[in-house]
């Protein structure tokens, strides 16, 4: 739906009538046209959402004829609405398996229609962070892409090695020292079949991402998703299915909320759509939800590795991973948000129970700052440097 929601162009379409099965095959309009009026073509609608009635194709424009282009002249219009879509994150490089090679014009960022990832969703993800000219936790997000693909059953396109060496020349190309690196392996380009069988090797891809924004300490709400969520399979893997969680955060949105914290199947807390959950209890422990139904968190895994100190220092009384129940979550005294995009966010209310004293907990604050420092000033085992 995302690509139905910018406004297009008033020019859009000429369907002659011998071709009106295509109209059926893409579920417009029913076979039988005789059940639809005479020129009924002209106000032709999609159904965007329940929000977005607008129509993609005004009845009072004329249907012109769609303009066949070039390569050159897609590429220049491609290039023409990336420079007057610009927002807050940039695209400054991209590593294609497919051309071999990186690009740095973000019109030439594109994937195949054929790959499998593409109209099948056979492909994973991850991404690394980039600060201050390193990559933060690179060979863990790596060694999870590497897991994932064989959960996917998707053969590597290279050894763990040579994916490590392009995912830091593709920085390097781009000169970005304060961003984000996501990249996919999938089964790659072939044809529009259900099995991977016809797809001639698997692919890999990575973006480099430049955005400003500033980690955001500010406390948020979050609510108990009604999306059910991903069976274990699934929510172990990083793939690149994330609808329900697309669902989930839209749902969190339209209910005033930052996120929505799913539930396992037996009402343990789970997950939020795209983080981790934890808790700090009044016993003054930390305590994080098991991961074996859930994404296992690079992040939230080096964060309990940091709150050993706070343990040592006297702050918390120990670290416990373990089944949490939405009681015992909801009375903690602090709760928190925890992964890549975020790093660690405080949580002040879940549905409608204000989690402590309804503000940003000192030591969700203080691990914020731990992963900031790590980030920074680290051991090598987790940053890895970019020779610019």
């Amino acid at each position: 739906m995302a690509s139905l929601s910018a406004s297009p162009p008033k020019c859009m379409l000429h369907i002659p009538t011998t071709h009106d099965y295509l109209l059926h095959d893409l579920c417009l309009v029913p076979r039988n046209l005789s059940l639809m009026k005479q020129g009924s073509l002209r106000e032709l609608r999609f159904v965007r959402s329940s929000n977005q009635t607008e129509p993609l194709i005004d009845s009072t424009d004329k249907l012109s004829d769609i303009p066949l282009l070039s390569c050159s002249e897609a590429m220049e219009r491609l290039k023409q609405k990336r420079e007057n879509q610009k927002g807050k994150q940039q695209f400054l490089a991209m590593y294609s398996s497919i051309f071999g090679g990186i690009v740095t014009d973000a019109g030439a960022m594109v994937i195949p229609m054929d790959d499998h990832m593409v109209h099948r969703g056979h492909g994973v993800f991850d991404t690394a962070a980039i600060m201050n000219g390193y990559l933060y936790e690179l060979e863990q997000h790596i060694a999870r892409i590497i897991r994932s693909a064989s959960m996917a059953k998707i053969v590597l396109p290279y050894d763990h090695e040579t994916i490590r060496r392009i995912l830091v020349q593709t920085v390097s190309a781009s000169k970005c020292t304060k961003g984000s690196l996501r990249y996919w392996i999938s089964a790659g380009p072939g044809d529009f079949q259900l099995s991977p069988s016809g797809c001639h090797q698997p692919a890999l891809y990575a973006i480099v991402i430049e955005d400003q924004s500033l980690f955001d300490s500010r406390g948020v709400k979050v609510v108990t998703s009604s999306v059910p969520i991903k069976h274990p399979l699934f929510a172990t893997m990083k793939s690149v299915n994330y609808l329900p969680n697309v669902l989930s955060k839209m749902e969190a949105e339209e209910k005033g909320a930052y996120a929505a914290i799913w539930l396992d199947e037996d009402g343990f807390v789970a997950e939020g759509p795209n983080m981790n959950v934890a808790f700090v209890t009044k016993e003054k422990e930390l305590l994080m939800p098991s991961f074996d139904k859930i994404l296992s968190g690079c992040t939230a895994k080096r964060v309990l590795t940091l709150a050993e100190g706070l343990v040592r220092d006297g702050k918390l009384h120990g670290i416990r991973v373990d089944n949490v129940s939405v009681e015992e979550g909801k009375r903690a005294d602090e709760m928190m948000l925890i992964g890549s995009g975020v790093l660690v966010r405080p949580v002040v209310q879940w549905d409608e129970q204000v989690i402590g004293n309804g503000e940003e907990g000192p030591i969700t604050l203080t691990l914020l700052n731990f992963i900031l420092e790590d980030m920074k000033s680290g051991p090598s085992s987790v940053r890895v440097p970019v020779p610019y």
